[in-house]
């Protein structure tokens, strides 16, 4: 310690371990510093690696942009627009589509009850798809093939209703049921009012949302089930682009509009998701607000054991003084101690963090077994294990923030010790 400043010497030696009432509680601060930075590196890891992956899976399983008609259900010379974005320096590709509502009812041989349900059919041309997202690559068993009546059933939809690979549907679309309707008011009898389709595949399509309420079919199929107009028309246009962050995005969705006029409507993933997103940013930052002030309670701690070692020391301090110590120096030895305790306590938070980090699943699975309850199901969370993201940026922001705030814990307490007149301390001593 020679090198050091003797305020800082002095400081170093004032908080060895020792038998005292003083030591225990240094620690205690240490030890709350640590946790609340290590609890700040996990949570906000976390909810930055969960916003990341969710990104990552609308991104893969979403058009970049959409581009749709503002003036009819339908775009009916959809290949002529399709050439015409594709001029467009952002576009990567571009593919059309079907949304279209229907009802199904299972066709089970095993003799199990039927089961009814409602879902979103989602025409698509599998060659064209493939360049704009990843539905072509969600295969779980049978064969991605749309041949004419046929469906992809995510494994959510299989296994709520009990589908198999090569199993039959009644398929009702709105205008089959409309049909029926009118026929029966008619006083009509229709002899057919539903198409049977064929079960060509189990897709798993990343997103539990996505998962059971989504089917995939030929354009072709999704175009009759819609009958909407023209028989070659479609709902929109999916467009992906070469680079999809935040600000490509946006100039992308711009320059299309400017390029298409005011006939079409384009919209990105950012404006269809916006609330989620939101939501998810929003959670984020409230986090971070709320765990901080465990580490603003480490600094009261901070503040009340260097006022107790002020009180405790009033005679060193004294003598110090009548020695010449200025009251900066005086102030400078107390601060030196908060400093010291904010290093340790961010230095070990940092370390506790990072390893709470690299065994976050192994440690939420122990969770699991011990509670006995799934703590991060799949149905609501969307993902199998837990995921993390570690930005330098944040963690420097938690560290230094940690630290300027454990600094200026020791601040009163030091400015109390400087104010100490050297006649007081030793008379009171």
């Amino acid at each position: 310690m020679s090198g050091l400043p003797y305020e800082f010497a002095l400081a170093l030696r004032y908080l060895r371990p020792k038998r005292t009432f003083v030591s225990i509680i240094t620690l205690i601060c240490i030890l709350g510093v640590t946790l609340g930075v290590a609890v700040l590196i996990i949570v906000i890891s976390v909810m930055t690696g969960f916003g990341i992956q969710i990104r990552e899976r609308l991104i893969g399983f979403n058009a970049h942009v959409t581009v749709e008609s503002a003036r009819s259900p339908e775009l009916t010379d959809w290949r002529a627009l399709s050439a015409r974005i594709e001029t467009n320096t952002w576009v990567k590709g571009v593919s059309p589509y079907v949304n279209t509502q229907v009802m199904i009812k299972t066709q089970p041989n095993d003799g199990r009850a039927s089961s009814v349900f409602g879902t979103i059919a989602r025409g698509i041309d599998p060659v064209l798809e493939g360049k704009v997202s990843k539905l072509t690559n969600t295969l779980t068993a049978g064969e991605f093939r749309l041949s004419p009546n046929s469906l992809l059933v995510p494994f959510v939809i299989a296994r709520a209703h009990g589908l198999h690979v090569g199993d039959r549907v009644a398929v009702y679309s709105i205008p089959a049921i409309e049909r029926m309707v009118e026929a029966l008011r008619k006083g009509e009898d229709e002899a057919r009012y539903a198409d049977d389709y064929t079960v060509k595949g189990i897709v798993d399509l990343g997103m539990n949302d996505l998962n059971a309420n989504l089917l995939l079919t030929s354009l072709a199929d999704a175009q009759d089930l819609w009958g909407q107009g023209d028989r070659e028309g479609v709902q929109g246009l999916s467009v992906m682009l070469y680079t999809f962050d935040d600000s490509a995005t946006l100039k992308a969705t711009r320059e299309l509009r400017q390029q298409l006029g005011t006939n079409f409507m384009v919209g990105s993933w950012l404006t269809t998701n916006a609330d989620f997103l939101d939501a998810i940013t929003t959670e984020k930052r409230v986090m971070f607000y709320i765990l901080f002030f465990i580490v603003i309670v480490a600094a009261f701690g901070i503040m009340s054991a260097l006022i107790t070692f002020v009180v405790q020391k009033t005679r060193e301090i004294g003598v110090l003084k009548a020695l010449g110590a200025t009251p900066g120096s005086v102030a400078l030895l107390f601060l030196g101690q908060s400093v010291v305790v904010g290093v340790l306590g961010v230095l070990s938070g940092l370390g506790t963090g990072m390893l709470a980090l690299r065994y976050r699943n192994e440690f939420l699975g122990a969770m699991n077994r011990l509670t006995g309850y799934d703590l991060f199901p799949a149905s609501i969370y969307q993902f199998t294990a837990l995921p993390a993201k570690v930005v330098p940026s944040d963690v420097a922001i938690i560290c230094v923030m940690s630290l300027i705030i454990c600094v200026l814990a020791g601040v009163l307490p030091a400015l109390r010790a400087a104010w100490l007149q050297p006649v007081e301390a030793l008379r009171n001593e």
